[in-house]
């Protein structure tokens, strides 16, 4: 409604001018002159208000669904979880979140414009007929015209922009992985290499840009150039006219600022177009993240008390509750996969069970309480070192303390300014890999789950720190289950239970020293993992 008013509201000048021309000067009644003079005053001002309102109100629409879009992205990929990181690049993320949102946003305040330019043209062509009929038809005929000449622009911005669009989620991917890796780049002498490549990718990518600019350019200088010119033609006609008296100078006068007016109309369609150009682009990777598909959220069951026993049957693991469980294969991946079974962090159907509870069954928010997955790889955000290891649980200093204890990180603590208060960078980048190892394991044992599946936890620290740190998390989580995936010889001979994975399924189970004379493919096993040890 903004829209129409403000347009509509452009094409009264005109005529309220052409009036004061007719029946002030050319008639020199100074009075109508004055009259005529403060109702273009009052028009324009209330033009004024249309227009600082519809651009208020274009300005919350953009901000709006900007702040939805993002919104719903990061809902829907945090419900992919550790799933995401496998289906979909960070830079394609990034982008989206960014440059995609903002860009289907722009295009959503089309419709106040276009809408109202559509009945600013109608109402100008109406009013252009009632002067002259040949005025109008050159109206109604110019503007599709000028429309026509735009549209193969268009369709070459979203052939291209999509191409483009693709390469640079590619490249912002490249870049995040360069950034996260900076420090053993330096450290190896890659750095120069990795510059180098990345500059040529980003050099390929200012190339496609400019394939996607090139009509973008002609649009915007068609948008501005191509009215001018119909301007001028109109207006030529129209002077032609008054000199034969076949309309009078007011009438002139008032042509002039229709056309003038129609201008902004066709611009608006012309910018418009380019705007939904872009737009199917981006909104198609929108839809694309937004369409990957997420494991089912039941609410059919609840998950009973007391921790267990979980039962994968894929595999045939089965996770005895109030254990500390090790799970080892020759492949980690394979250990790695069944933790995420077991965990649900996968989107395929699994029939793991939770004491004979299909976990897929089971509220979503609940099953995330009750068990945690402690990723190696898992995400460290900027923050205090109290922010980062209480995570989405309130914090309590004690508390924390225990689980910085437990995964036996105090010295990572106390060789940081300030203690709990100290700021860790975004990725613990300021962090070896074992200080990050155990700041993960530090959160993931506050959140004190029923059941805890850690992903080698213990693999980046030495074999004293490994020691401690299993003999602690021991203690600490007595009476409830965890699940540890390693090939360790210190955390298998600790574990209550071992349970050997040959080609994904499970060969044999039983404590340390029985695998060990019971079974010569995990004795084998061990003796690898051994000799590893002793040659670092």
């Amino acid at each position: 409604m903004l829209g129409i008013c403000w347009t509509v509201g452009l094409t009264v000048p005109p005529w309220v001018l052409s009036r004061a021309v007719d029946e002030g000067l050319v008639a020199g009644n100074t009075g109508a002159l004055v009259g005529w003079a403060l109702v273009l005053l009052a028009v324009s001002v209330l033009n004024a208000l249309l227009g600082i309102a519809r651009h208020r109100t274009m300005t919350k629409i953009r901000m709006d669904a900007s702040f939805r879009s993002v919104r719903t992205t990061v809902w829907h990929t945090s419900r992919l979880g550790a799933s995401l990181s496998r289906r979909v690049s960070a830079g394609e993320v990034v982008t989206v979140g960014i440059s995609d949102v903002y860009t289907v946003a722009m295009a959503l305040t089309v419709t106040g414009p276009g809408v109202g330019a559509v009945v600013a043209y109608a109402v100008v062509a109406v009013v252009l007929f009632t002067i002259s009929p040949l005025l109008a038809a050159v109206v109604l005929a110019g503007v599709p015209l000028l429309a026509v000449t735009v549209g193969p622009f268009l369709q070459r911005i979203e052939r291209t922009g999509g191409e483009y669009r693709v390469h640079q989620g590619r490249l912002t991917t490249r870049l995040i992985d360069v950034l996260a890796g900076l420090r053993v780049l330096n450290g190896l002498g890659g750095k120069t290499f990795v510059a180098e490549r990345y500059d040529d990718q980003s050099q390929r990518l200012v190339g496609r840009g400019y394939r996607v600019a090139g009509p973008a350019s002609w649009v915007g200088a068609l948008s501005t150039g191509l009215p001018a010119l119909f301007l001028a033609a109109v207006v030529w006609l129209s002077a032609r006219m008054a000199a034969t008296g076949a309309i009078t100078i007011g009438d002139v006068v008032a042509v002039y600022g229709y056309v003038a007016v129609l201008v902004v109309p066709v611009s608006f369609f012309i910018e418009g177009g380019a705007d939904i150009a872009r737009a199917r682009v981006a909104g198609q990777r929108i839809i694309d993240l937004l369409n990957l598909p997420v494991a089912s959220d039941n609410d059919t069951a609840a998950l009973p008390t007391g921790s267990g026993p979980l039962v994968d049957p894929d595999s045939g693991v089965i996770v005895r509750p109030g254990l500390l469980t090790a799970l080892v294969a020759a492949n980690p991946a394979e250990a790695t996969t069944v933790v995420e079974r077991l965990g649900q962090l996968t989107s395929e159907d699994t029939d793991v069970t939770w004491a004979a509870v299909r976990i897929d069954e089971v509220p979503r928010e609940q099953f995330r309480q009750r068990l945690v997955v402690a990723d190696n790889d898992a995400e460290v955000f900027a923050g205090t070192v109290r922010d980062i290891v209480a995570g989405r649980m309130e914090p309590d200093d004690d508390r924390i303390r225990a689980a910085i204890h437990t995964a036996v990180a105090e010295d990572v603590v106390e060789a940081l300014p300030g203690g709990l208060d100290a700021v860790i960078a975004a990725g613990a980048s300021d962090l070896s890999g074992g200080q990050r190892q155990r700041i993960r394991l530090a959160r993931a044992v506050y959140s004190k789950p029923d059941v805890l599946l850690a992903i080698d936890p213990t693999s980046a620290v030495d074999a004293n720190t490994e020691s401690a740190m299993i003999d602690r998390i021991r203690e600490a989580r007595r009476d409830t289950t965890t699940v540890i995936t390693t090939s360790s010889p210190l955390v298998l001979d600790r574990a209550d239970e071992v349970i050997v994975l040959v080609d994904g399924k499970t060969s044999s189970a039983g404590t340390h020293a029985d695998l060990l004379r019971s079974d010569p493919y995990y004795r084998d096993l061990v003796t690898r993992a051994q000799d590893g040890l002793d040659d670092e």
